[in-house]
């Protein structure tokens, strides 16, 4: 999960890109970067670090130009230190590219074994964007000998879709053209296109999310569909075509859970209103299989179990409580590089009001369960607060595998429900009950009322992988 962000207008870009990248500060806190393109040179700033911490107003000042690309990088491939790996990357051969890239490539290896000894391309870190950037060059090269052009463009984007496999959502610029993004042929990671009218003309904007959209101010245009790719050139001339005729659009269905914020609309569907059915079908299963429950208060674990918790507590006619207060300075937990930065964060991230929990019959709300580390530790603040039971209830089905399309998720013993029960998993994290949401439900409240959502990615709840798996390198 990373977030990616482009602009192109008649005006200095680079205020726009700081602030775009500080709103998608959620979705990757590892590292940040922009490029922006000024009369024939590309400008680049990038590091290890939040938003704030990477950019002063003296390095806005040097990024020049009124295109530019951004990201906000939270590590799934490659190292997790190293700002060698900092996007946007940048490659020199054709015309000057800079791309980001929120996603996982399932072939990078093979692809990278190809680079080298077939297009002659060597690729300087282990990070799958720069293999993608490479891909994209390549057959930039081979469809544009004569002059760059949008029909060049999306052939070269076919070639993409034809060698790389796996989740991926894409911006790149491309000195003296534009911009240029493109999604993966099942569209499962985000990214929204919009406008906005100035005095001196129309200007567009590209993002992970269509809540970065809102804020600066740009009208919704929609998403760039699956296998679809958008050229905007210089002159913010936009064309848009799709790169593969079999796309099937099947998004991610945890961006609804987890990743995305709650003011974002992903492929035509409220994140907001996703989360409240969520919490209306949770309340649903426990009428049904505990119709004599005992809660006395439903408290979410925030924030992103805060409006499902809501709407779980209204169905239920139970007392709501936001009784945990999160210190909004500690990183999100889910996406800390190591097990042990996730354990000594949450003590310090959560601080529960004694009052609410002492001698009450508690049912904590949270979106997921993933390692269950988080959980626990949290059952372990109820009690230790007094509570007399403490139930706990995930908005998603028991996350199961490992996921291979840029979630961290990647080794099935790290995930507390891997070949485990719902009766174990609430004894390991010292829950008096488990309850878990069923993956229809969850798809239901995604996909309800709206037409385009036929099939979703759901892989870590059900081991099925639409864009295949992560494939060993071939000798």
């Amino acid at each position: 999960m990373c977030g990616i962000f482009g602009i192109t207008g008649h005006s200095p870009v680079s205020p726009n890109l700081y602030e775009a990248l500080s709103i998608l500060q959620h979705r990757g806190q590892d590292a940040a970067g922009m490029a922006t393109c000024d009369q024939g040179k590309m400008y680049f700033h990038k590091a290890n670090g939040l938003v704030r911490d990477v950019f002063q107003a003296a390095d806005l000042e040097r990024l020049t130009g009124t295109t530019g690309i951004g990201h906000v990088r939270y590590p799934t491939a490659g190292s997790f230190s190293s700002s060698l790996e900092a996007q946007p990357f940048y490659v020199n051969s054709p015309y000057g590219i800079a791309l980001a890239h929120n996603g996982n490539l399932t072939n990078a290896a093979q692809l990278k074994k190809e680079l080298y000894e077939i297009d002659r391309r060597h690729i300087n870190t282990d990070s799958d964007s720069e293999v993608l950037l490479n891909i994209f060059a390549h057959e930039l090269q081979k469809n544009s000998r004569s002059r760059l052009t949008a029909e060049a463009i999306f052939k070269s984007v076919s070639g993409v879709h034809r060698r790389c496999l796996g989740g991926y959502a894409v911006i790149a610029m491309i000195n003296g053209y534009g911009l240029v993004a493109f999604r993966d042929p099942h569209g499962i990671r985000p990214v929204v296109l919009g406008q906005r009218r100035t005095g001196a003309g129309l200007e567009y904007m590209i993002a992970s999310e269509s809540c970065v959209l809102d804020v600066l101010g740009f009208t919704l245009i929609g998403d760039i569909d699956a296998g679809e790719a958008v050229s905007i050139d210089m002159h913010n001339s936009l064309q848009r075509r799709r790169c593969r005729e079999d796309a099937q659009l099947s998004p991610c269905i945890f961006e609804y859970v987890y990743l995305a914020r709650p003011d974002s609309i992903i492929d035509g569907t409220s994140v907001y209103q996703a989360r409240l059915r969520m919490g209306r079908q949770l309340a649903a299963k426990i009428e049904r299989q505990w119709p004599d429950h005992d809660i006395d208060v439903v408290i979410p674990v925030p924030d992103t179990s805060l409006t499902a918790a809501f709407e779980l507590a209204n169905r239920l006619q139970v007392t709501y409580r936001e009784a945990f207060i999160k210190n909004r300075y500690i990183n999100r937990t889910f996406i800390m590089p190591t097990q042990s930065q996730r354990e000594s964060s949450v003590r310090r991230k959560l601080n529960p009001i004694a009052q609410e929990f002492a001698g009450k019959k508690v049912l904590l709300v949270d979106d997921s369960i993933v390692r269950g580390t988080t959980s626990r530790q949290i059952i372990h603040l109820a009690r230790a607060a007094g509570a007399a039971k403490v139930y706990f209830a995930s908005a998603a089905p028991p996350v199961r595998y490992p996921n291979e399309y840029g979630i961290d998720m990647p080794r099935a013993d790290e995930l507390i429900a891997h070949g485990r029960s719902e009766d174990d998993i609430a004894a390991l994290i010292g829950a008096d009950r488990l309850i878990y949401q069923d993956l229809d439900d969850l798809i239901a409240s995604v996909r309800e009322d709206n037409d385009r959502l036929h099939s979703f990615e759901c892989s870590i709840f059900n081991g099925t992988y639409i864009a295949g798996r992560i494939e060993p390198v071939q000798s």
